[in-house]
């Protein structure tokens, strides 16, 4: 296979992966997003393979890749056939482990054998440049490995491992640590950029695993969203990296794409959750939500209802706003919601879902739900476009949802305060559903449960939800 064939197919895998961050940037479109980002992966992974054959020698190469084609893929459809919705924001966290770890061993593996990657004749020293790709490529491999693995573990929440636990750790020094770690790791990439030893990349290796924990285990429950999408950019820059010691134009791309769109993301989270953008790359924002006043504290009284309670509102209002959130999704409400909403319609009362950001475990978690659905994509809107309306609605439903409806972000002093929420607390009556007074994520009590224009309606979303659809008449 000719390089000329091998840049032109990987142009157009590009290409095609491009067109799938386009489309995969609106609901209507994700389905044609998918179907590029598939076609350009399988163009890619096909002309990467028939390289390796090539160099490698024939059939016992191509065994190697099927082998590996076939295990990869096996374990992968397994994985995706058996997650659930509510743990997808663990398998994305798992799976960005996955792709540092690989930058990690390809690092190794070029280190130990320059020549097989046609980085340097067979006896001869790698060069400069390449070694400083390599071990920057490892570094953040490492830290992304290690920092999604605690993600993992605080996205997942049964674990009783502290560093797993929502709660962030904290200790004095911490910033001064991961400062200290971040100097000596660039001086052991750019400061033995002319060695030949192992010393200095296995040690860049061990500090940026070391570093990806400091740099997750201070962040909070409340903010894992933007670790996801901070861990998913990092995953990008690793590719890339070793993409440019293998001199591979796909990986460079490729993770280029990733790393850039997935800073994109994080960005926007940080905006949508108030925090630095800064503070996110270096892992000092979270804060401890008993600093805020955490649930557990004074009890308050709260007004209570049925099914039949919530339905007789909502049946004999005019406009009607449903906020779902994570307890929706642990339910698998969202088509028992669509039933709702379906009747709701049927009685000529007008019916929107109000999306947060940030709503979830993992951006977009919310959207995802509801295409499930089949919910109408002109029923949805985002928090910035239904804020200014639900001073007009009569009852706005709130399922399952708590940080992201807290007027606590309005009180200064607050763990979350300044993070734009849905305000819910306009509407003129407010129904909440949740298990329990459990506060969310953030260990927040939540103001919203107490005003008097709210009524909370506990049990699994779900099955109130049923029961409310088939109380209205």
């Amino acid at each position: 296979m000719s390089m000329n064939l091998v840049t032109l197919l990987y142009l157009v895998a590009s290409v095609c992966f491009i067109q799938a961050l386009k489309g995969l940037s609106h609901p209507t479109t994700s389905i044609r997003g998918n179907v590029f980002g598939m076609a350009g992966m399988t163009i890619a992974v096909v002309t990467t393979s028939a390289l390796i054959v090539e160099l490698a020698g024939g059939v016992m190469g191509l065994g190697w890749v099927l082998l590996g084609l076939l295990v990869g893929g096996s374990v992968g459809a397994v994985m995706a056939n058996r997650v659930e919705m509510t743990k997808m924001p663990e398998l994305v966290a798992f799976m960005h482990s996955m792709i540092g770890l690989a930058a990690v061993f390809i690092a190794v593996a070029a280190v130990a054998e320059p020549w097989a990657f046609g980085i340097a004749a067979h006896g001869q020293p790698i060069p400069g440049g390449n070694r400083i790709e390599l071990a920057l490529g490892a570094f953040i491999g490492a830290i992304t490995f290690t920092g999604s693995v605690i993600a993992f573990g605080k996205l997942s929440g049964k674990y009783k491992f502290r560093l797993f636990q929502g709660k962030p750790v904290q200790f004095k020094g911490q910033h001064w640590l991961n400062l200290l770690l971040g100097l000596l790791a660039a001086f052991f990439v750019f400061g033995f950029w002319h060695s030949q030893s192992w010393i200095d990349i296995v040690l860049v290796i061990a500090l940026g695993f070391a570093l990806g924990v400091l740099l997750i285990i201070p962040i909070g429950g409340a903010d894992m969203p933007v670790v996801v999408s901070m861990l998913n950019s990092y995953s990008g820059w690793a590719a890339a990296g070793i993409g440019f010691s293998l001199n591979n134009a796909m990986l460079i791309i490729a993770g280029s794409l990733v790393g850039s769109s997935g800073a994109i993301l994080s960005y926007i989270m940080c905006k949508a959750m108030n925090r630095s953008f800064f503070n996110v790359i270096l892992g000092g924002f979270g804060g401890d939500a008993a600093a805020g006043g955490a649930a557990g504290g004074e009890q308050r009284n709260v007004k209570s209802g049925s099914a039949d309670d919530a339905a007789f509102l909502l049946g004999n209002a005019d406009s009607v706003v449903i906020v779902p959130g994570y307890g929706l999704a642990v339910a698998r409400a969202q088509h028992a919601v669509k039933e709702l909403a379906a009747k709701l319609t049927e009685k000529g009362i007008t019916v929107r879902y109000a999306i947060h950001p940030v709503a979830g475990r993992m951006p977009g978690h919310m959207n995802v739900l509801l295409a499930e659905a089949e919910v109408p994509y002109d029923q949805v809107f985002e928090m910035e476009d239904i804020n200014g309306e639900f001073g007009q609605v009569d009852v706005a439903i709130v399922l399952g949802a708590n940080d992201v409806v807290n007027p606590a972000a309005h009180t200064k002093g607050s763990p979350i305060y300044g993070m734009p929420i849905l305000e819910a607390y306009k509407a003129k009556t407010v129904i909440v559903n949740k298990r329990s007074m459990a506060a969310g994520y953030a260990g927040l009590d939540n103001a919203l449960f107490y005003m008097d224009k709210t009524m909370m309606v506990f049990g699994d979303a779900k099955k109130v939800v049923e029961d409310i659809t088939k109380a209205i008449e």
